[in-house]
């Protein structure tokens, strides 16, 4: 089950993590933040970067370390066309069920992979107060205020479409998924989404690194 509202441990900690980006651009625009988590996959991942590259729009994409190692090919695809490339663990670690040394080495062995990195996202959006102290000696923890719930086989395109439509605000940071589960639902939504967001005359944005975010101790 995936985070809808943050329990009291992460409100704990909300204000250390990111949850919401800049609202709007240096031109006034109302921006939204794109992130796809769990790839890369070698399909499903091309897919996404070719309605991106329709629409124009840049997004995040927080990767599995061990499909990073799989895939480096397409890592170097992502980051050519000007896409954020970031750290979510090398096995999709749940932090609630992981010893913090085990999770750590995770996030560093993910970390060898992506040396740039310097965001991470919490798998499943669970995470410890003691784990997410830790990783932020390295990186900007970044949750998110939008779900698409395209993982969700109960959903439909549709109601993923709605649910998106009903959360966004300026400054969103949206979850969707690379991942051969959510690209049923993934696959369908994105280009409505975009285009709708397009018609707000909302921007689709890169979400910006804090200032002096480094991955290097």
């Amino acid at each position: 089950m995936y985070l809808t509202s943050p329990p009291h441990i992460v409100q704990a900690l909300a204000h250390q993590m990111t949850w919401k980006g800049p609202e709007r651009g240096t031109d006034g625009r109302p921006r939204v933040y794109l992130t796809f988590d769990d790839g890369p996959h070698p399909e499903i991942t091309r897919e996404v970067l070719q309605i991106l590259s329709s629409f124009d729009a840049l997004a995040t994409f927080f990767c599995v370390g061990s499909n990073v190692k799989k895939h480096p090919d397409v890592v170097d695809e992502l980051q050519k066309a000007g896409h954020g490339v970031e750290n979510h663990t090398f096995n999709h670690a749940s932090g609630w069920q992981t010893p913090n040394a085990a999770y750590f080495r995770s996030f560093l062995n993910t970390l060898e992979c992506l040396p740039r990195s310097t965001q991470f996202r919490p798998p499943y959006g669970r995470i410890t107060r003691s784990q997410a102290q830790a990783i932020r000696r390295r990186c900007e923890v970044v949750m998110w205020d939008v779900l698409s719930w395209d993982w969700d086989p109960s959903k439909c395109s549709s109601d993923c479409v709605s649910i998106l439509k009903k959360q966004t605000k300026p400054g969103s940071i949206v979850v969707f998924h690379d991942s051969i589960k959510a690209a049923p639902r993934m696959l369908p939504t994105l280009p409505k989404y975009l285009a709708w967001l397009a018609e707000n005359q909302m921007e689709v944005a890169l979400l910006p690194r804090k200032k002096g975010a480094s991955a290097t101790p």
